[in-house]
């Protein structure tokens, strides 16, 4: 595979595969800041209380989760503007990141069904397990969707064909 080529799946713009595609590999530079980036919003939200940043934080998740980081503002903000600033991206497999997207999605959309349900208290648990996670891989470089993800394929729940790179250490040296 070629340079350009490569550049081009970690940003996100791979011809040919559709809206709902998503990058592989992804640049870790470009995830760490946007788990920063979430980070942020969802401190300011657990801060200020303000219920429909649970919903713009969950919706950025979805973004993700669907489309890559071709629509979401905060994706696009790293993808595009901040993770070349780094340098030479560090590649890394792109389904376990999707799947953690997921995880963010489906925590955020709960904390805000909690919220606007009248469950307040239980939305901002949530979200306070989620500012945990992204700031596990913001911070620290630790994926904890990620982990999960190769725990569920080690178990045999998530098939090996799903990401080979995942399975073949000689593959993640993309």
């Amino acid at each position: 595979m070629s340079e350009q080529s490569t550049a081009q799946q970690g940003s996100g713009t791979i011809p040919g595969r559709g809206i709902f595609a998503f990058p592989n590999p992804v640049n870790e530079y470009a995830a760490r800041i946007t788990a920063a980036l979430v980070v942020v919003a969802a401190v300011a939200t657990l801060a200020t209380g303000f219920g429909l940043g649970l919903v713009l934080i969950a919706a950025g998740f979805w973004l993700r989760v669907l489309f890559g980081p071709r629509i979401s503002p905060f994706a696009l903000l790293s993808v595009k503007v901040l993770a070349p600033r780094i340098g030479r991206a560090k590649l890394v497999p792109g389904p376990p990141k999707r799947f953690a997207q997921g995880i963010g999605a489906g925590l955020s959309t709960v904390a805000a069904a909690l919220y606007f349900l009248g469950f307040a208290p239980a939305a901002w648990v949530l979200l306070g397990v989620l500012i945990v996670a992204a700031s596990l891989e913001a911070f620290a470089g630790f994926c904890l969707g990620c982990a999960i993800f190769g725990l569920l394929q080690r178990r045999g729940l998530i098939p090996e064909s799903v990401c080979e790179a995942c399975n073949n250490i000689e593959l993640r040296r993309l």
